[in-house]
């Protein structure tokens, strides 16, 4: 493999490295937002959000051997409301349940029936490629020139940029060296990395009030008065209900039809406003935040 590809090949790997770390991170907390009580033993809470991750559904049944079951599977029929009627549950190990509506639960991720790993994988995107560019503004305020030199100077100059680019402290030319063909053209790199900062610092917290966890959504280096934190719990407790309506749903059709008592609610003890059990001393906090700057 030649040098230029070796490169070429070190930026990709990259590049995907830093893709990946970032769906990685936002998958997590994707998984982690909700709270399930009184959920029975049989079932796996961690495979169960997966499902609403990566499909936006799971079928919820009991099955008289392993008991309890929440799993992946399709849906053969639908009703006039365009509710499925008819399951085929299926496990990772290939276990394969038929259903019907009357011994099943469809539990849905939202009312549009859609994964959550559509929208994370743009947010991942568009995270990676601001990232990306943030090293290579910042690789080019180290290295902002055009290096000019004969075909028989290649070799050498890249293996002294190497070197370069390797933080060496002292860099060494035999006497053979010829500086007379080599010139340097400036590229004036303007320095934007910390505008790129602040830009990802924005759509990070713009994949957070998407997953409905609260972030004051600005950023800047002024304290924050409590009404610019609290100008963004509108957007977080929508984006939240989003989710949690629809598993609430669920759970209330799971209780009924099983004589259980599954509650879900969302994975938080921060006292916000958009944590209902603790509006109150939230509401006292704002109080003395605003008495405090109008001082």
């Amino acid at each position: 493999m030649s040098k230029n590809k070796k490169f070429r090949w070190r930026s990709a790997e990259l590049n995907n490295a830093t893709f990946y770390d970032y769906l990685r991170r936002l998958k997590e907390l994707a998984l982690n937002v909700f709270k399930w009580e009184n959920l029975p033993d049989s079932v796996n809470v961690e495979y169960l959000e997966r499902q609403f991750y990566e499909k936006g559904y799971a079928i919820f049944f009991y099955d008289k051997v392993l008991g309890y079951l929440a799993l992946s599977g399709s849906f053969d029929q639908l009703d006039v409301y365009g509710e499925p009627i008819a399951y085929q549950a299926i496990g990772a190990n290939g276990f394969v349940a038929n259903l019907k509506n009357d011994d099943a639960v469809i539990m849905w991720n939202n009312y549009l029936h859609s994964p959550t790993f559509i929208t994370i994988e743009l947010f991942a995107r568009r995270l990676y490629e601001i990232e990306r560019t943030i090293d290579v503004n910042v690789k080019a305020q180290k290295t902002p020139v055009l290096i000019l030199a004969s075909e028989q100077q290649r070799l050498t100059m890249q293996n002294l940029y190497m070197k370069y680019d390797g933080n060496e402290p002292f860099i060494f030319g035999n006497k053979n060296l010829d500086l007379e063909d080599i010139k340097t053209l400036d590229t004036k790199a303007p320095y934007v990395a910390d505008k790129l900062e602040t830009l990802k610092h924005s759509i990070w917290n713009e994949a957070l009030t998407f997953l409905g966890i609260e972030n004051s959504n600005q950023d800047k280096r002024e304290r924050l008065v409590a009404d610019e934190v609290a100008s963004n719990y509108g957007n977080v407790e929508a984006q939240r209900n989003i989710f949690l309506n629809a598993r609430q749903i669920a759970a209330d059709k799971i209780n009924q039809m099983f004589g259980l008592d599954i509650k879900v609610s969302f994975n938080s003890d921060i006292k916000t406003m958009v944590n209902e059990p603790n509006i109150n001393e939230y509401s006292a906090e704002v109080e003395n935040e605003r008495i405090y700057n109008e001082d």
